[in-house]
Formats: C-alpha cells, structure tokens, sequence
C-alpha cells in the first residue's frame, strides 16, 4: 500500500485543484501498489491538528478547470513553527506525530516560500516531502515559473486592458495596484501585456520627478491619459537609501490604504491632473486557471507523482531552462526569486518607452 498526504498552504491561487488532479491521477495509473490519498484540511494546521479525509481518484475528476483548493488553505508562519500553538500544541512534533500515526510514505506540499521552508524543515526531521512551487507572485527561487503565476497575470492584464477605455475617455491619469510585494513579476508582466506608460516595481527605486515627466511628455504629444502600474511594494529611491529599520517604521505610520495613493496624491500635487486609483487586489488569485497554468501545474503534478513513486524526496519539482526537474529543498527554502533590473524583458520595455521610474 502506498500512503500519501497532500496539503495546500499560504495564499490560494488557480491551479492548485489541477495540481492535485496531477498528482493522484498519475500515482493511480502508474503505482504497482493500491494507493491512500490523505488530503489535509487548511495547510500545515490540517497536519497538526489531524483533521484530514480519505480521498480517492473520483475526487479529482473535474478539477482542471477549477480555481482554489479543494483541502482549504491557511498560513502557519514559518518564523513562528517552534512556538507553541495558543492551545499549546507543539506544531512540529504534532505534525510529524500525525505523519507516522496515517504511516504516510510521502508528503505532497503544495505552497509558496514560507511554506517551502516548513516543508524542508520537516524533510530535515526525517519526513518524506515532496514541494510543488505555488505562488501567484513567481517568486520562488529555483524554478522558471510557478503555477498561479500566468492566471494572475491574464486578470492583471485584463483590469489594465478595461481601464485604458475609461482613461482615454475622460483623459485621467490612472494609478493602477498590481500585486506584488517584495518582487514585481506580476506587474512587469502584466504591464507589459497592458500598454502601461509607467511601471514601478520593488527591484527598481523610482523617483516620482521620471513619473511626473513621462506624464507631461504624454500631455505635450497628444495623449490625453497615461497608465502608471504599480507593485504594492513599489519603493522611492529615497525610501531606498533608508534602513530595513527605518522602512518599515515609515510604512508603518503610513495614513493612506497603501502605496498607490501616495503615488496617485503626488502626482496630483504636481500636475493638477485628474487622478484615479485602481486596486484588482485578490481578484487576481481567483476564477479559472489560464491554459498555460493548467499545463505546468499537471506538468508539476506529474512529475512530483513520479518522483514519489521512485523514491526522490526531499525535493522541489521546478522547470529550469524550459525543462520539468527535481531541485534540492534545501537549496531553495527561504530563497526568493527577483526581477533583474537589466534583465530582457525590463530592457525590452524600455526600448518600448515604458518608463520604470528609475530614469
């Protein structure tokens, strides 16, 4: 018999359901052995406190297409795991107490950072784990995507394409919130694909002066709107220079909802121009995964099958160089995957006149 677990943790995102699908149709086809799927209820927190149900291959039929989870989903921080739950459970033992008492073979652990670092914590406490990259932002280190990432792109892509209507109309100035927060995949991609006149992302400090300038140039040759894209943890040069300490002291005595009204309120001191603030915010995790997600998130769900069934744990499936691989969780835990200011594509857009607020 061939006993597995699966669990989603952290932010949900649209393939999750068809990852899974992945994964146990694959272990259904090609196990020699009958198999027992565990599917663990909201994340880690269904691994502690053992709430779990028996699954089996008709559970999975018709879930390519559906966006969320299924199991639910919840965060356990990892920077928290050795303190003690507010009940006193210690959540690393429990989690490997309830491991050994289902005689689980295998772990499937579907999650972003956070969650890859609980998961190699628990591969480091002699736990078999398998890691599938999950995360809207495509952030995680070691892998060329990550599955949620192109849905979330195509909704991004959307809000901007709907807003250009509507600014061209009334000749606004559009401050449009694009999620991202310590990287700005998200934005850079669907700004890109959305015509925006503006991108600011965490990677690249802008000077609100540049922002002000591609705003007035647009005004003298005619246009009568421009798009600015911003990433929810775009930064200033000024803020910068300043310490971590520093920053996030500054964030917190923030008034305003966030990033992209300080931005559009600046703007409007310096050009008097009508400003309006647009946030998709979690619209962009959610309804039906993308066709590119729903073939690298089977494409994960697979390969993490047939790893399981040849023994490999310990590992993150990950696509690197456009091919489908194992990589070391160690190597990858606590690791984050930035845009690079002279990569192609930010170079490519400023060919295009796209500005980064940077120059």
């Amino acid at each position: 018999m061939l006993r597995v677990g699966l669990l989603t943790s952290g932010g949900d995102c649209q393939a999750l359901n068809a990852t899974m699908r992945g994964i146990v149709k694959t272990l259904y086809r090609q196990s020699k052995e009958p198999v027992e799927v565990y599917g663990f209820e909201d994340g880690y927190q269904g691994l502690i406190y053992e709430r779990y149900r028996m699954m089996d291959n008709r559970d999975f039929s018709g879930l390519l297409t559906r966006g969320g989870t299924v199991l639910g989903t919840s965060r356990t921080p990892f920077k928290l795991l050795d303190t003690p739950e507010a009940d006193g459970v210690n959540k690393v033992q429990a989690m490997k107490d309830t491991y050994r008492k289902l005689k689980l073979d295998c772990l499937f652990m579907l999650g972003g950072n956070g969650s890859t670092k609980t998961a190699n914590r628990l591969s480091q406490e002699g736990l078999n784990v398998i890691a599938l990259p999950k995360t809207i932002d495509n952030d995680t280190y070691g892998t060329d995507m990550t599955f949620g990432f192109t849905s979330s792109v195509e909704v991004a892509t959307r809000c901007i394409d709907e807003i250009h209507t509507t600014a061209s109309s009334h000749g606004r100035v559009f401050v449009i919130e694009i999620m991202g927060h310590k990287v700005g995949w998200i934005p850079l991609y669907a700004g890109v694909a959305g015509g925006a006149d503006v991108i600011l992302i965490p990677e690249i400090p802008y000077d609100i002066e540049n922002v002000i300038r591609v705003i007035e140039d647009r005004d003298k040759a005619g246009s009568r709107f421009t798009i600015v894209v911003v990433a929810e943890g775009a930064i200033s040069k000024e803020e910068a220079a300043l310490s971590k300490k520093e920053y996030k002291k500054l964030v917190a005595a923030r008034t305003t909802p966030s990033v992209a009204y300080d931005i559009a309120a600046e703007i409007d001191k310096r050009t008097g121009r009508e400003i309006r603030i647009a946030i998709p915010g979690h619209t962009q995790r959610g309804g039906q995964p993308d066709a590119q997600d729903r073939i690298f998130a089977t494409q994960c769900g697979v390969e993490a099958a047939l790893s399981c069934l040849k023994g490999k744990y310990g590992v993150m499936i990950a696509q690197v160089n456009g091919k489908m691989c194992r990589v070391p969780l160690e190597d990858v835990a606590g690791k984050l995957k930035y845009v690079d200011p002279k990569g192609d594509l930010v170079k490519e857009a400023k060919a295009l006149g796209i500005s980064f607020g940077d120059e």
